[in-house]
Protein backbone atom coordinates (compact mmCIF):
# COMPACT_ATOMS: atom_id res chain seq x y z
CA UNK A 1 0.00 0.00 0.00
CA UNK A 2 1.28 3.42 -1.06
CA UNK A 3 1.97 5.43 2.23
CA UNK A 4 0.75 8.89 1.92
CA UNK A 5 4.11 11.14 1.74
CA UNK A 6 4.71 9.31 -1.81
CA UNK A 7 1.03 9.47 -2.62
CA UNK A 8 2.19 13.79 -2.37
CA UNK A 9 4.91 13.27 -3.51
CA UNK A 10 3.38 11.58 -6.83
CA UNK A 11 0.55 14.36 -6.47
CA UNK A 12 3.04 17.05 -7.12
CA UNK A 13 5.23 15.49 -9.64
CA UNK A 14 2.05 14.75 -11.88
CA UNK A 15 1.25 18.05 -11.11
CA UNK A 16 4.82 19.58 -12.15
CA UNK A 17 4.30 17.35 -15.76
CA UNK A 18 0.82 19.08 -16.10
CA UNK A 19 2.19 21.93 -15.77
CA UNK A 20 5.31 21.74 -18.08
CA UNK A 21 2.99 20.78 -20.51
CA UNK A 22 1.24 23.72 -20.76
CA UNK A 23 4.45 26.04 -20.08
CA UNK A 24 5.10 23.99 -23.43
CA UNK A 25 2.08 24.12 -25.19
CA UNK A 26 2.40 27.80 -24.58
CA UNK A 27 5.42 28.17 -25.82
CA UNK A 28 4.91 26.31 -29.40
CA UNK A 29 1.85 28.60 -29.77
CA UNK A 30 3.72 31.52 -29.19
CA UNK A 31 6.65 30.31 -31.71
CA UNK A 32 3.84 29.33 -34.20
CA UNK A 33 2.17 32.62 -33.81
CA UNK A 34 5.36 34.75 -34.20
CA UNK A 35 6.79 32.16 -37.32
CA UNK A 36 3.43 32.94 -38.74
CA UNK A 37 3.51 36.47 -38.35
CA UNK A 38 7.11 36.88 -40.05
CA UNK A 39 5.82 34.83 -42.81
CA UNK A 40 3.04 37.28 -43.15
CA UNK A 41 5.22 40.15 -43.30
CA UNK A 42 7.38 39.25 -45.90
CA UNK A 43 7.08 41.37 -49.42
CA UNK A 44 4.82 39.60 -51.71
CA UNK A 45 3.40 36.48 -49.65
CA UNK A 46 -0.29 36.44 -49.16
CA UNK A 47 -2.42 34.16 -47.68
CA UNK A 48 -0.70 31.85 -45.53
CA UNK A 49 -2.45 29.20 -43.55
CA UNK A 50 -1.39 27.03 -41.24
CA UNK A 51 -1.33 23.03 -42.20
CA UNK A 52 -1.82 19.69 -39.82
CA UNK A 53 1.42 17.72 -40.04
CA UNK A 54 2.74 14.61 -38.32
CA UNK A 55 6.54 15.19 -38.86
CA UNK A 56 6.60 19.42 -38.20
CA UNK A 57 6.04 21.53 -35.87
CA UNK A 58 5.06 24.27 -38.28
CA UNK A 59 3.58 24.05 -41.41
CA UNK A 60 2.20 26.12 -44.02
CA UNK A 61 1.11 27.50 -47.29
CA UNK A 62 1.15 30.62 -48.85
CA UNK A 63 0.99 32.58 -52.23
CA UNK A 64 4.09 34.49 -53.28
CA UNK A 65 3.67 37.00 -56.20
CA UNK A 66 6.08 36.14 -59.27
CA UNK A 67 6.45 37.88 -62.55
CA UNK A 68 5.07 36.15 -65.41
CA UNK A 69 8.14 36.96 -67.28
CA UNK A 70 11.26 37.69 -65.10
CA UNK A 71 12.72 39.47 -67.62
CA UNK A 72 10.03 41.98 -68.67
CA UNK A 73 7.78 43.11 -65.71
CA UNK A 74 5.36 45.02 -67.23
CA UNK A 75 4.30 41.59 -68.30
CA UNK A 76 1.96 40.98 -65.19
CA UNK A 77 2.24 38.45 -62.64
CA UNK A 78 0.57 35.01 -61.13
CA UNK A 79 0.70 33.95 -57.97
CA UNK A 80 2.93 31.17 -57.12
CA UNK A 81 2.28 28.09 -54.26
CA UNK A 82 4.57 27.58 -51.51
CA UNK A 83 4.40 25.49 -48.89
CA UNK A 84 6.95 25.83 -45.42
CA UNK A 85 7.19 23.00 -43.28
CA UNK A 86 9.73 23.94 -39.78
CA UNK A 87 11.62 22.41 -37.83
CA UNK A 88 13.98 24.71 -36.15
CA UNK A 89 15.32 28.01 -37.63
CA UNK A 90 18.97 26.85 -36.83
CA UNK A 91 18.75 23.84 -39.15
CA UNK A 92 19.13 23.28 -42.73
CA UNK A 93 16.73 24.22 -45.48
CA UNK A 94 15.77 21.82 -48.24
CA UNK A 95 14.00 23.59 -51.05
CA UNK A 96 12.09 21.22 -53.37
CA UNK A 97 11.67 22.29 -56.81
CA UNK A 98 9.08 20.44 -58.00
CA UNK A 99 8.39 19.93 -61.60
CA UNK A 100 4.51 19.38 -62.01
CA UNK A 101 1.88 20.77 -59.45
CA UNK A 102 2.56 20.12 -55.45
CA UNK A 103 -1.12 19.37 -54.26
CA UNK A 104 0.02 16.19 -52.52
CA UNK A 105 2.37 17.70 -49.90
CA UNK A 106 -1.27 18.99 -48.29
CA UNK A 107 -1.12 15.61 -46.96
CA UNK A 108 -0.12 15.63 -43.08
CA UNK A 109 2.46 12.84 -43.20
CA UNK A 110 4.28 14.57 -46.36
CA UNK A 111 8.49 14.42 -45.48
CA UNK A 112 10.79 14.36 -48.34
CA UNK A 113 13.47 12.05 -47.72
CA UNK A 114 16.57 14.31 -47.70
CA UNK A 115 14.78 16.25 -44.39
CA UNK A 116 13.90 13.04 -43.21
CA UNK A 117 17.45 11.89 -43.11
CA UNK A 118 19.12 14.96 -42.07
CA UNK A 119 16.07 16.89 -39.84
CA UNK A 120 15.67 20.13 -41.70
CA UNK A 121 13.16 22.48 -42.68
CA UNK A 122 11.20 22.21 -46.52
CA UNK A 123 10.47 24.83 -48.38
CA UNK A 124 8.20 22.82 -51.07
CA UNK A 125 7.92 25.29 -54.28
CA UNK A 126 4.97 24.29 -57.13
CA UNK A 127 5.90 24.61 -60.27
CA UNK A 128 4.51 27.61 -62.71
CA UNK A 129 1.80 26.40 -64.61
CA UNK A 130 0.85 24.04 -62.63
CA UNK A 131 -2.57 23.15 -60.19
CA UNK A 132 -2.98 26.97 -58.35
CA UNK A 133 0.44 27.99 -59.97
CA UNK A 134 -1.42 29.16 -63.21
CA UNK A 135 -1.14 32.19 -64.82
CA UNK A 136 -5.01 33.73 -65.54
CA UNK A 137 -3.65 34.47 -68.84
CA UNK A 138 -1.38 31.05 -69.47
CA UNK A 139 0.40 32.92 -72.47
CA UNK A 140 3.03 29.78 -73.52
CA UNK A 141 5.88 31.85 -74.09
CA UNK A 142 6.64 32.51 -70.29
CA UNK A 143 6.86 28.69 -69.21
CA UNK A 144 10.67 28.54 -69.80
CA UNK A 145 13.34 27.29 -67.92
CA UNK A 146 14.55 30.69 -67.00
CA UNK A 147 11.46 31.71 -65.82
CA UNK A 148 11.19 28.31 -63.27
CA UNK A 149 14.98 29.22 -62.35
CA UNK A 150 13.93 33.12 -61.16
CA UNK A 151 10.83 32.16 -59.33
CA UNK A 152 12.88 29.71 -57.14
CA UNK A 153 15.61 32.20 -56.55
CA UNK A 154 12.40 34.71 -55.43
CA UNK A 155 11.41 32.01 -52.83
CA UNK A 156 14.33 31.46 -52.03
CA UNK A 157 15.15 35.22 -51.34
CA UNK A 158 11.75 35.89 -50.04
CA UNK A 159 12.99 33.49 -47.43
CA UNK A 160 16.73 33.98 -46.67
CA UNK A 161 16.19 36.15 -43.30
CA UNK A 162 13.88 33.22 -41.99
CA UNK A 163 16.09 30.05 -42.60
CA UNK A 164 20.16 31.55 -42.61
CA UNK A 165 21.28 28.22 -42.46
CA UNK A 166 22.84 25.95 -45.42
CA UNK A 167 19.95 25.28 -48.31
CA UNK A 168 19.71 22.33 -50.30
CA UNK A 169 17.90 22.00 -53.46
CA UNK A 170 16.26 18.95 -54.31
CA UNK A 171 13.78 17.55 -57.09
CA UNK A 172 12.66 14.23 -58.51
CA UNK A 173 12.60 13.54 -62.30
CA UNK A 174 11.45 16.94 -63.75
CA UNK A 175 11.78 18.20 -60.73
CA UNK A 176 15.98 16.99 -60.57
CA UNK A 177 15.91 18.57 -63.78
CA UNK A 178 14.85 21.77 -62.18
CA UNK A 179 16.99 21.39 -59.40
CA UNK A 180 19.73 21.11 -61.29
CA UNK A 181 18.81 24.21 -64.17
CA UNK A 182 18.06 26.73 -60.68
CA UNK A 183 21.47 25.95 -59.66
CA UNK A 184 22.97 26.53 -62.75
CA UNK A 185 21.01 29.84 -62.83
CA UNK A 186 21.45 30.70 -59.24
CA UNK A 187 24.80 28.52 -57.97
CA UNK A 188 25.07 30.68 -55.27
CA UNK A 189 21.61 30.13 -53.63
CA UNK A 190 22.11 27.11 -52.80
CA UNK A 191 24.76 25.02 -50.53
CA UNK A 192 24.12 21.47 -52.08
CA UNK A 193 22.15 19.95 -54.73
CA UNK A 194 20.88 16.88 -54.87
CA UNK A 195 18.75 15.76 -58.29
CA UNK A 196 16.93 12.51 -58.14
CA UNK A 197 16.73 10.99 -61.78
CA UNK A 198 17.00 13.85 -63.61
CA UNK A 199 17.10 13.68 -67.42
CA UNK A 200 19.71 16.10 -69.46
CA UNK A 201 18.10 15.78 -73.28
CA UNK A 202 19.42 17.66 -76.09
CA UNK A 203 16.64 17.15 -78.62
CA UNK A 204 12.80 17.30 -78.44
CA UNK A 205 13.25 13.34 -79.57
CA UNK A 206 16.69 12.92 -78.28
CA UNK A 207 17.45 9.55 -79.63
CA UNK A 208 19.24 8.15 -77.15
CA UNK A 209 16.43 6.39 -74.84
CA UNK A 210 15.25 3.76 -77.91
CA UNK A 211 19.18 2.64 -78.09
CA UNK A 212 19.46 2.27 -74.31
CA UNK A 213 15.79 0.00 -73.96
CA UNK A 214 16.80 -1.93 -77.22
CA UNK A 215 20.54 -2.97 -75.74
CA UNK A 216 21.31 -2.04 -72.01
CA UNK A 217 18.07 -2.79 -69.78
CA UNK A 218 17.63 -5.83 -68.19
CA UNK A 219 19.37 -8.76 -70.06
CA UNK A 220 18.82 -10.09 -73.47
CA UNK A 221 16.23 -12.75 -72.73
CA UNK A 222 14.38 -10.07 -70.87
CA UNK A 223 14.23 -7.51 -73.66
CA UNK A 224 13.34 -10.17 -76.11
CA UNK A 225 10.58 -11.08 -74.01
CA UNK A 226 8.79 -7.86 -73.53
CA UNK A 227 9.36 -7.33 -77.70
CA UNK A 228 7.38 -10.65 -78.57
CA UNK A 229 5.08 -9.45 -76.14
CA UNK A 230 4.55 -5.95 -78.13
CA UNK A 231 4.18 -7.94 -80.86
CA UNK A 232 1.84 -10.58 -79.93
CA UNK A 233 -0.54 -7.58 -79.18
CA UNK A 234 -0.18 -5.97 -82.09
CA UNK A 235 -0.59 -9.32 -84.23
CA UNK A 236 -4.04 -9.94 -82.39
CA UNK A 237 -4.96 -6.65 -83.04
CA UNK A 238 -8.66 -8.09 -83.93
CA UNK A 239 -9.55 -9.17 -80.52
CA UNK A 240 -7.64 -6.45 -78.55
CA UNK A 241 -8.80 -3.35 -80.57
CA UNK A 242 -12.28 -3.75 -79.34
CA UNK A 243 -11.79 -4.19 -75.78
CA UNK A 244 -8.90 -0.75 -76.19
CA UNK A 245 -11.82 1.03 -77.72
CA UNK A 246 -14.31 -0.18 -75.27
CA UNK A 247 -11.90 1.01 -72.43
CA UNK A 248 -11.37 4.61 -73.89
CA UNK A 249 -15.26 4.80 -74.27
CA UNK A 250 -16.33 4.11 -70.89
CA UNK A 251 -13.55 6.03 -69.57
CA UNK A 252 -14.52 8.80 -72.38
CA UNK A 253 -10.70 9.73 -73.25
CA UNK A 254 -10.04 12.28 -75.46
CA UNK A 255 -6.99 11.86 -77.96
CA UNK A 256 -5.93 13.76 -80.57
CA UNK A 257 -5.68 10.56 -82.76
CA UNK A 258 -8.50 7.70 -83.50
CA UNK A 259 -8.07 4.85 -81.14
CA UNK A 260 -6.17 2.42 -83.91
CA UNK A 261 -2.93 4.75 -83.74
CA UNK A 262 -3.25 5.63 -80.07
CA UNK A 263 -3.14 1.51 -79.63
CA UNK A 264 0.40 1.79 -81.59
CA UNK A 265 1.31 4.48 -79.19
CA UNK A 266 0.50 2.28 -76.03
CA UNK A 267 2.34 -0.67 -77.82
CA UNK A 268 5.63 1.32 -78.44
CA UNK A 269 5.28 3.18 -75.03
CA UNK A 270 5.02 -0.49 -73.26
CA UNK A 271 9.21 -1.44 -72.35
CA UNK A 272 9.66 2.25 -71.62
CA UNK A 273 6.83 2.50 -69.17
CA UNK A 274 7.91 -1.03 -68.12
CA UNK A 275 11.50 -0.59 -67.36
CA UNK A 276 10.54 3.12 -65.76
CA UNK A 277 8.54 1.87 -62.99
CA UNK A 278 10.95 -1.03 -62.16
CA UNK A 279 8.45 -4.19 -63.58
CA UNK A 280 9.11 -7.86 -63.05
CA UNK A 281 10.07 -9.69 -65.82
CA UNK A 282 8.23 -12.82 -64.14
CA UNK A 283 4.41 -11.13 -64.88
CA UNK A 284 4.52 -10.94 -68.20
CA UNK A 285 2.25 -13.13 -70.11
CA UNK A 286 3.28 -15.67 -72.08
CA UNK A 287 2.98 -16.01 -75.60
CA UNK A 288 -0.54 -17.51 -76.77
CA UNK A 289 -2.55 -16.31 -73.04
CA UNK A 290 -6.14 -15.20 -73.64
CA UNK A 291 -7.13 -12.09 -75.21
CA UNK A 292 -8.37 -11.15 -71.40
CA UNK A 293 -4.75 -11.92 -69.53
CA UNK A 294 -3.42 -9.82 -71.93
CA UNK A 295 -5.18 -6.89 -72.19
CA UNK A 296 -5.23 -6.68 -68.76
CA UNK A 297 -1.15 -6.76 -68.36
CA UNK A 298 -0.89 -4.40 -70.87
CA UNK A 299 -3.35 -2.02 -69.66
CA UNK A 300 -1.53 -2.40 -65.96
CA UNK A 301 2.17 -1.44 -68.06
CA UNK A 302 0.81 1.02 -70.73
CA UNK A 303 -2.41 2.81 -70.43
CA UNK A 304 -3.69 5.14 -72.59
CA UNK A 305 -4.63 7.25 -70.29
CA UNK A 306 -1.41 8.59 -70.60
CA UNK A 307 -2.35 9.72 -74.22
CA UNK A 308 -5.10 11.95 -73.98
CA UNK A 309 -4.99 15.32 -74.88
CA UNK A 310 -4.91 18.58 -72.18
CA UNK A 311 -4.65 17.42 -68.58
CA UNK A 312 -2.63 18.72 -65.67
CA UNK A 313 0.63 17.60 -67.46
CA UNK A 314 0.68 19.61 -70.53
CA UNK A 315 2.82 22.25 -69.34
CA UNK A 316 5.17 19.76 -68.90
CA UNK A 317 4.96 18.28 -72.39
CA UNK A 318 4.68 22.07 -74.02
CA UNK A 319 8.24 22.40 -71.90
CA UNK A 320 10.18 19.20 -73.33
CA UNK A 321 9.04 20.27 -76.82
CA UNK A 322 10.59 23.41 -76.24
CA UNK A 323 13.84 23.23 -74.09
CA UNK A 324 13.70 20.59 -71.79
CA UNK A 325 13.35 17.37 -74.40
CA UNK A 326 11.70 13.88 -74.05
CA UNK A 327 12.29 10.31 -75.79
CA UNK A 328 11.31 8.99 -78.88
CA UNK A 329 10.27 5.20 -80.54
CA UNK A 330 11.37 2.62 -82.57
CA UNK A 331 9.25 1.57 -84.66
CA UNK A 332 11.50 -1.03 -87.13
CA UNK A 333 10.71 -3.97 -85.34
CA UNK A 334 7.23 -4.02 -85.77
CA UNK A 335 7.24 -3.17 -89.37
CA UNK A 336 4.03 -4.57 -91.16
CA UNK A 337 1.94 -4.40 -87.48
CA UNK A 338 1.62 -0.38 -87.20
CA UNK A 339 -1.36 1.72 -88.32
CA UNK A 340 1.04 4.50 -88.12
CA UNK A 341 3.73 5.19 -91.17
CA UNK A 342 5.72 7.12 -88.63
CA UNK A 343 6.01 7.72 -85.18
CA UNK A 344 8.66 11.10 -85.41
CA UNK A 345 6.54 14.35 -84.39
CA UNK A 346 4.57 12.23 -82.11
CA UNK A 347 4.95 14.99 -79.07
CA UNK A 348 3.42 17.44 -81.12
CA UNK A 349 0.58 15.64 -82.57
CA UNK A 350 -0.68 14.19 -79.51
CA UNK A 351 0.52 15.96 -76.37
CA UNK A 352 1.28 19.66 -77.20
CA UNK A 353 -1.50 22.51 -77.98
CA UNK A 354 -1.30 24.06 -81.02
CA UNK A 355 -0.74 27.42 -79.72
CA UNK A 356 2.72 26.12 -77.48
CA UNK A 357 4.73 24.37 -80.52
CA UNK A 358 8.10 25.68 -80.64
CA UNK A 359 10.76 24.95 -82.61
CA UNK A 360 13.36 22.71 -79.76
CA UNK A 361 16.22 24.90 -78.60
CA UNK A 362 19.26 22.85 -77.32
CA UNK A 363 20.96 25.99 -75.82
CA UNK A 364 19.65 24.71 -72.18
CA UNK A 365 20.82 21.62 -72.56
CA UNK A 366 24.29 22.65 -73.74
CA UNK A 367 24.45 25.16 -70.86
CA UNK A 368 23.71 22.27 -67.79
CA UNK A 369 26.49 20.46 -69.62
CA UNK A 370 28.83 22.97 -69.34
CA UNK A 371 27.98 23.36 -66.17
CA UNK A 372 27.75 19.68 -64.51
CA UNK A 373 31.19 19.41 -66.25
CA UNK A 374 32.76 22.57 -65.04
CA UNK A 375 31.08 23.46 -61.44
CA UNK A 376 32.83 22.72 -58.21
CA UNK A 377 29.33 23.05 -56.46
CA UNK A 378 28.20 20.21 -54.30
CA UNK A 379 25.83 18.20 -56.26
CA UNK A 380 24.79 14.53 -55.91
CA UNK A 381 22.96 13.18 -58.78
CA UNK A 382 20.87 9.88 -57.95
CA UNK A 383 19.98 7.39 -60.89
CA UNK A 384 18.90 3.63 -61.73
CA UNK A 385 20.46 1.21 -63.85
CA UNK A 386 17.76 0.10 -66.00
CA UNK A 387 15.78 3.22 -65.78
CA UNK A 388 15.11 4.52 -69.31
CA UNK A 389 15.96 7.88 -67.97
CA UNK A 390 19.43 6.91 -67.33
CA UNK A 391 19.84 7.18 -70.95
CA UNK A 392 20.51 10.96 -70.62
CA UNK A 393 22.08 10.89 -67.07
CA UNK A 394 24.25 14.04 -66.89
CA UNK A 395 27.92 13.38 -68.19
CA UNK A 396 30.61 12.03 -65.99
CA UNK A 397 31.78 14.85 -63.78
CA UNK A 398 35.37 16.02 -63.48
CA UNK A 399 34.89 17.41 -59.86
CA UNK A 400 35.37 15.43 -56.94
CA UNK A 401 32.42 17.75 -55.70
CA UNK A 402 29.92 16.00 -57.94
CA UNK A 403 29.06 12.30 -57.17
CA UNK A 404 26.69 10.08 -59.36
CA UNK A 405 25.58 7.55 -57.33
CA UNK A 406 23.26 4.36 -59.71
CA UNK A 407 21.10 2.24 -58.06
CA UNK A 408 22.18 -1.05 -59.40
CA UNK A 409 19.05 -2.72 -61.49
CA UNK A 410 17.26 0.55 -60.44
CA UNK A 411 14.57 2.34 -61.95
CA UNK A 412 12.81 5.44 -61.72
CA UNK A 413 12.03 4.98 -58.23
CA UNK A 414 15.70 5.50 -57.34
CA UNK A 415 16.49 7.36 -53.74
CA UNK A 416 18.90 7.33 -51.44
CA UNK A 417 16.89 4.71 -49.41
CA UNK A 418 16.47 2.41 -52.02
CA UNK A 419 20.52 2.36 -52.70
CA UNK A 420 22.50 -0.83 -51.55
CA UNK A 421 23.47 -0.50 -47.86
CA UNK A 422 26.85 0.71 -49.32
CA UNK A 423 26.42 3.15 -51.29
CA UNK A 424 23.48 4.20 -49.13
CA UNK A 425 25.68 4.79 -46.40
CA UNK A 426 28.32 6.38 -48.72
CA UNK A 427 25.64 9.19 -49.89
CA UNK A 428 24.62 10.24 -46.55
CA UNK A 429 27.67 10.62 -44.93
CA UNK A 430 28.98 12.70 -47.77
CA UNK A 431 25.46 14.95 -47.16
CA UNK A 432 26.50 15.44 -43.88
CA UNK A 433 30.19 15.75 -44.61
CA UNK A 434 28.88 18.39 -46.75
CA UNK A 435 26.72 20.36 -43.98
CA UNK A 436 29.71 20.46 -41.76
CA UNK A 437 32.26 22.15 -44.24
Amino acid sequence: MINYKLKQYLKRAIFSLFALVLSLSAITAQVSDTLISRVESISGVSSVKSLNSTHFNQKYVLFIEQPKDHSNPSAGTFLQRVFVMNIALDRPTVLVTEGYGAGYVQNPSYREEISRLLNTNIVFVEHRYFLESIPEDKDWKHLTAKNSAYDLHNVRRALADLYKGKWIATGISKGGQTALLYTAFFPEDVDITVPYVAPLCRGKEDGRHEIFLAKRVGTAKERATLEDLQREILKRRDELQPKFDSLCNVKRYVFTLPYDQIYDYSVLELPFAFWQWGSPISEIPPIGSSANELFKYWMKISSPDYFVHDTPTTPFFVQAGRELGYYGYDIKPFKGLLRIKRSKGYLDKIFVPADARYKFDNSLYRKLRRFVAKTDKRMMFIYGEYDPWSAVMVNEPKSENVVVLVEPKGSHRARISTLPSDLKDEAISILERWLQE
